[in-house]
């Protein structure tokens, strides 16, 4: 019983249907991302409007500058969301067994959810970071350069030069930030059983859009701080102590590193880049949320599964 409701077609159309969501949205707004992963690591930068962000730099770095990195994070949202979308609704067939869900229910799926996930893509996000922050100018002259000419060769150069375990920096605050889809996804399927009433039917795109914007809203305001921290962490230009625990050093660096921006930039300092990241975001968990609802809705109703989908979701 256990195997069936994990292994289905039902959990492989979630799953593929929300990395396809997914990377078609970070595509549309990958600028957006771009710029706010800038203003995470590069702490000579001035905060300024995202356009103002991107203006500076095409003007420095050329017209295509703000997609540069673009593949390698296509590979690591399209693993990483078929991971977290199949183990999601696997857990929640198995765990549920078709009895109507509740709110504590979805977060404590989806901590589960991402812990998985976390545990298995973290490598593709180092990889992914430093990819997509090589040949940027930055304003920090601390920073050392990389020369990667891919996926494979950084995987090959970070194993070499820094160790296996440099695949999983920023692990412990990616853990801290499964919080992150597990809110969003309380909240969206919260919003998504109000707005039905009990009545199993498909939402309108309008309706789907602007509750998946309201629940990665709420959980990126709250998850911030931590989102800088696991960025830097995995761009790899923070010397970690090394004479304590894995997990005291990495409780450690997170404290040193909210201490440090704060003291630099107050407490503001914290959500430096947050209007780019919101903007980022939003539109695209909206979006990625909406193509998502709409593919699986059509492969359900191709299937003959309809009617059995919404009664139980």
């Amino acid at each position: 019983m256990m195997s069936n409701s994990v292994f289905s077609y039902e959990n492989l159309v979630h799953a593929v249907s929300g990395a396809v969501g997914s990377v078609t949205a970070m595509t549309v707004f990958f600028p957006l991302d771009t710029a706010r992963l800038r203003l995470q690591v590069d702490d000579n930068r001035k905060a300024k409007s995202t356009p103002a962000i991107l203006a500076d730099i095409i003007r420095e770095e050329g017209l295509l500058a703000p997609y540069r990195g673009w593949f390698p994070v296509i590979c690591s949202l399209c693993c990483s969301n078929f991971v977290y979308f199949y183990c999601f609704h696997s857990l929640k067939a198995s765990w549920l067994k078709g009895r109507p869900s509740a709110p504590s229910n979805d977060l404590m799926i989806g901590i589960a959810a991402g812990v998985v996930n976390v545990l298995v893509t973290t490598p593709l996000w180092v990889v992914n970071t430093r990819l997509k922050l090589q040949g940027s100018k930055f304003r920090n002259a601390d920073i050392r350069p990389t020369n990667y000419s891919g996926i494979l060769d950084a995987f090959a150069q970070i194993i070499r030069d820094e160790g296996g375990g440099a695949l999983w920096n920023g692990t412990f605050p990616s853990l801290l930030l499964v919080m992150n889809p597990a809110i969003q996804f309380m909240i969206y399927e919260g919003l998504k059983r109000q707005l039905r009433r009990g009545v199993p039917r498909e939402l309108s795109s309008v309706e789907v859009f602007l509750i998946g914007a309201v629940a990665k809203a709420a959980a990126t305001i709250v998850t911030y701080p931590l989102q800088t921290i696991q960025s830097i962490l995995r761009f790899g230009q923070f010397n970690e102590s090394t004479g304590e625990s894995k997990l005291l050093a990495s409780l450690r660096t997170i404290k040193v590193l909210l201490i440090n921006r704060v003291r630099k930039f107050g407490m503001l300092g914290l959500f430096k880049g947050l209007e780019a990241k919101l903007l980022q975001t939003v539109l695209t968990a909206a979006l990625m949320f909406l193509l998502y609802e709409k593919i699986a809705s059509s492969t359900f109703k191709m299937m003959g599964l309809s009617r059995n989908h919404y009664k139980r979701h």
